[in-house]
């Protein structure tokens, strides 16, 4: 920070070299771990051969495992719960809709169950998560 005159001054240019550094080190960090963070609910879904539906917003899914298991999202509730937490979600939403995800071994009456129970909470909307029909060679 000399100068050949003897005078000292200050030097007004950033070394960006360790900030590249910590943030290329960050993006491999976040690299090696985002595929772990993907979690979900598995789940055996029928297969169709209907279109996908296409959606703006973030909709609300509800899964129904093998187990008789229901999660809202990633989260496990019960039954009981369903009704009370779906009236909580969107008591100020003017959008009431969800999307159930089934298993297709469950039996038809505890996927009735849940429906009703969806449909008690307020939700005007309900649609049904399939997988796509694919041809066996």
């Amino acid at each position: 920070m000399e100068l050949n005159s003897g005078s000292r001054r200050l030097m007004s240019e950033i070394n960006v070299t360790p900030f590249v550094d910590v943030m290329l080190v960050l993006l491999i960090i976040f690299m090696v771990t985002a595929p772990m963070m993907m979690q979900g609910v598995d789940v055996n879904l029928p297969r169709t051969t209907t279109q996908p539906i296409a959606s703006e917003e973030e909709r609300l899914v509800i899964s129904l495992t093998a187990k008789r298991d229901i999660y809202m999202n990633e989260y496990k509730i019960s039954l009981e719960s369903l009704q009370r937490k779906l009236q909580t979600i969107f008591q100020n939403r003017p959008d009431k809709a969800v999307f159930l995800r089934a298993d297709q071994k469950l039996p038809y009456g505890f996927v009735m169950e849940v429906m009703a129970a969806i449909r008690q909470s307020g939700v005007k909307r309900m649609g049904m998560v399939t997988e796509p029909l694919q041809e066996i060679p």
